[in-house]
């Protein structure tokens, strides 16, 4: 992220006066979107592809109609190497990762839609990664501001019976993989089916404690490594992952018994649910009353 922040400062923000004098004031720039740089997570393992000095080009649909052409053959025209790093190897089909843009395709590429979600099922038919994905990164210049807005709108967060939704669902299926499935798995004998648990209880932790943040999970590749910079439950849910999915672990039904536990007192400090039970099934049901929308709150169904 350093290194495209100043190489959109030092060579990019250049050419664009140069070049483009009378549209820089309608052009954000920034680095967001797929990749491990734009999570801040990029090491030298990831800069074998799609990797190296580069920016992102928003415009609305006027201007990228008129301009963009033009304005991605300049930026291609760029030098490949800046301080020592680069020329940048795009993943064939991953060009369009950095470069010009229109602002409602950069969105409508990562979220379906043209414009910020409205409604529920809109908020719900999004995949949680896909939010966290085009709402990463930095924005290093905006003069119009119509990128940083429909960002906002994105980084508010879930609207709130869709984040109780969400929660009531994790609960449900915590309880389900953690405190039912992987002690009976183990007692069978099924190794395969309680390692299957072991780890659908370990993304459905990480996945919750993102939802009582109010932050977007990143798809699981990143999960793990992203779940501990959260401040509430963070560095605790890291510890329990790693404590779960280590080769040494112990009794796993015993560390996802008390992460349980954990999970309902913060739930009980929330205000979420009132309910004594020490299984977290019974919780995602009081969870799920809290919805506020007769039609979202008619039925419990587990939602992604």
């Amino acid at each position: 992220m350093e290194l495209a922040r100043e190489y959109y400062e030092q060579v990019g923000a250049p050419m664009l006066e140069e070049r483009f004098g009378g549209l820089t004031s309608r052009i954000a720039a920034g680095l967001a979107g797929p990749g491990s740089e734009c999570f801040g997570f990029d090491d030298e393992v990831s800069r074998d592809h799609d990797w190296g000095p580069a920016f992102c080009l928003w415009l609305t649909p006027d201007d990228y109609r008129e301009r963009g052409r033009e304005l991605q053959q300049a930026y291609g025209e760029l030098p490949p190497v800046f301080k020592g790093f680069g020329p940048r190897r795009a993943s064939p089909g991953e060009e369009f990762r950095v470069g010009a843009c229109a602002t409602v395709t950069y969105y409508a590429t990562h979220t379906g839609l043209e414009r910020p979600p409205g409604s529920h099922r809109e908020w719900l038919s999004i995949p949680e990664a896909s939010l966290a994905t085009c709402t990463n990164g930095q924005v290093f210049a905006d003069p119009l501001g119509e990128f940083s807005r429909w960002r906002a709108a994105l980084l508010a967060h879930y609207p709130e019976d869709v984040r109780l939704k969400k929660i009531a669902s994790r609960c449900f299926t915590i309880a389900q993989s953690g405190q039912y499935n992987l002690p009976r798995s183990l007692q069978r004998g099924e190794p395969f089916a309680a390692f299957w648990f072991a780890a659908q209880f370990c993304v459905d932790l990480m996945s919750l404690v993102f939802l009582l943040n109010r932050r977007y999970a990143p798809f699981q590749k990143w999960m793990h490594r992203a779940v501990k910079d959260l401040p509430l439950l963070g560095e605790w849910a890291h510890g329990v992952v790693a404590e779960l999915t280590s080769p040494l672990a112990g009794d796993r039904p015993a560390v996802a018994e008390e992460a349980c536990a954990v999970i309902i007192r913060e739930l009980r400090s929330e205000g979420l649910t009132d309910s004594s039970s020490d299984f977290l099934l019974d919780h995602a049901h009081r969870v799920h009353s809290r919805i506020a929308d007769a039609a979202l709150r008619q039925r419990f169904t587990v939602v992604p």
